[in-house]
C-alpha cells in the first residue's frame, strides 16, 4: 500500500485551504533472493541477489494542483541494492528517474529530467521484461541491446506524453548533449506510440543515441547506464499482446543497429574499435502468462536473436537461443514469492563471445543456465 503525506502548504506561504490539493506518495519495491549459476568463467556460482527479476527502488512522487485542469508534479526514484545497502546506476541518489513538468487533463505531459525513453514506455510493456514494471533482470535480450529491460536512462532530457485518445497514447523524448560546440555529441532522441482496445494492446518505439556514453560523459547517456559505446544507435520495434480469459499471449520484435562501434558492455575481447565497423541485433520474442488462481502466475518466454558483427577478425553472425520461465505466488497485495530460471544457448560463428544471461559473469561455454528464488515487498 501506497503511503500518502500531505505537503505543508501553509508553512510554505500558501494558504491553509490549498492544502488539500497538493500530496507526496512514498513508493518502493524490495526484491532480495538467492541465484544459481551453471557457469561463470568456467564456475559454477551461488550468490545472495538484490533486484534479481526488479531492480530494488524507492522514490517520491508529488504533485500540485494549478487548477483549471493542470497539474505540477515531480518524481524522484533511487535504486540501491538490499544486499549492501549502496547505491546503484552509478551511485546515483535518484538514478532510476529524477523529472519535474507539468501535466494537464486535455493536453498531456511535458517533464524534464533523468527519464525513460519511449521504447522502454511504449515497446517494453509488452515483452516479457515488461511483465513488471522496471523490468525483468534475468531475462534481458543479449546485452540489453534494444534496452527494454531499461539499462539506461536519458539524462538532461523533455519528454512529452500524451493522455489517452479513445486507446491511443503517443510520445516522444530528446536528451540534450549539453556540449557547447557538440550539439550532437552524445545526445538522444525518441519516439513511440501505444494502442489498447479490450483484449488487444500494440506498441512500437524509435530511439538514435549518438556517440552514447563515448568522450563526452556529462550528455544523454552516462558510461555507468551505456549498453555500447558506439558513433550511432538506432533502436527500433513493435509488439503486440492478446488476452484470452486468464492467459495472455505476447510477440515482440526490435532490431538495434549500431555503427562506429567500440564497447559492448565493456569488453573489448572482440577487437571492435571506432573505425567505422559495426553491428546489428535482431531480437524475436514470443511470450505467455497464465493466472492460475489471484494468487499465482505462470509468466514465460522464448526470444531468438540473429546478430551481425564487423569485427577486425572479420563478419561473424551470432545467434541467441533464450528461455526463460517464472512462477509467482503472492502471500499478500505487497508480497510475492517468485522462482525463475534462463537458459540461453549461443552459435558465435567465430565471435569469440559465450552465453551470458544478464547481469552475470559470461560462460566459458555456449551455454548458460541460471536460476533464481526470492521475495518482493512493495510499499
Amino acid at each position: 500500500m501506497k503511503k500518502t503525506l500531505v505537503i505543508a502548504v501553509c508553512a510554505a506561504g500558501y494558504a491553509c485551504g490549498a492544502q488539500a490539493q497538493s500530496s507526496v506518495t512514498l513508493y518502493g519495491v524490495i526484491d532480495a533472493g538467492l541465484l544459481y549459476a551453471s557457469n561463470q568463467n568456467g564456475h559454477s556460482a551461488w550468490q545472495a541477489g538484490s533486484g534479481d527479476v526488479t531492480g530494488s527502488h524507492w522514490g517520491f512522487v508529488g504533485r500540485e494542483d494549478l487548477g483549471g485542469g493542470t497539474r505540477a508534479i515531480f518524481q524522484l526514484e533511487n535504486g540501491f541494492s538490499v544486499m549492501n545497502g549502496t547505491a546503484r546506476q552509478g551511485g546515483r541518489e535518484f538514478g532510476y528517474q529524477a523529472l519535474a513538468g507539468l501535466s494537464n487533463n486535455r493536453f498531456g505531459t511535458v517533464t524534464l529530467g533523468r527519464q525513460y525513453d519511449s521504447v522502454v514506455d511504449y515497446l517494453a510493456p509488452l515483452s516479457f521484461t515488461g511483465v513488471h514494471p522496471g523490468g525483468n533482470n534475468l531475462s534481458a535480450h543479449p546485452f540489453d541491446n534494444d534496452n527494454l529491460n531499461n539499462s539506461f536512462r536519458v539524462n538532461n532530457s523533455v519528454k512529452f506524453a500524451s493522455n489517452s485518445y479513445e486507446g491511443l497514447r503517443f510520445g516522444a523524448l530528446y536528451g540534450f548533449s549539453d556540449e557547447a560546440g557538440g550539439f550532437d555529441d552524445n545526445r538522444l532522441y525518441s519516439f513511440g506510440a501505444a494502442y489498447d482496445a479490450g483484449p488487444l494492446s500494440l506498441g512500437a518505439g524509435y530511439l538514435q543515441a549518438n556517440n552514447g556514453g563515448g568522450s563526452n560523459t556529462g550528455g544523454a547517456i552516462t558510461l555507468t547506464d551505456r549498453t555500447f559505446i558506439a558513433a550511432q544507435q538506432r533502436t527500433y520495434g513493435a509488439g503486440a499482446n492478446y488476452a484470452l480469459g486468464a492467459a495472455r499471449f505476447g510477440f515482440v520484435w526490435t532490431r538495434t543497429q549500431l555503427g562506429g562501434l567500440d564497447t559492448i558492455n565493456g569488453a573489448n575481447s572482440l577487437g571492435l574499435t571506432q573505425n567505422g565497423q559495426g553491428a546489428s541485433f535482431n531480437n524475436y520474442e514470443v511470450n505467455a502468462s497464465y493466472t492460475l488462481s489471484p494468487a499465482l502466475k505462470l509468466i514465460g518466454e522464448y526470444t531468438y536473436t540473429d546478430a551481425a558483427l564487423s569485427t577486425a577478425s572479420g563478419e561473424h553472425h551470432p545467434k541467441w537461443h533464450e528461455v526463460s520461465v517464472m512462477t509467482d505466488y503472492f502471500l499478500s497485495r505487497r508480497t510475492d514469492l517468485y522462482l525463475q530460471a534462463s537458459y540461453q544457448h549461443i552459435d558465435s560463428d567465430g565471435s569469440g563471445l559465450t552465453a551470458d544471461v544478464s547481469g552475470q559473469a559470461m560462460s566459458s561455454t555456449d551455454e548458460q543456465i541460471v536460476v533464481g528464488v526470492g521475495m518482493r515487498h512493495r510499499f
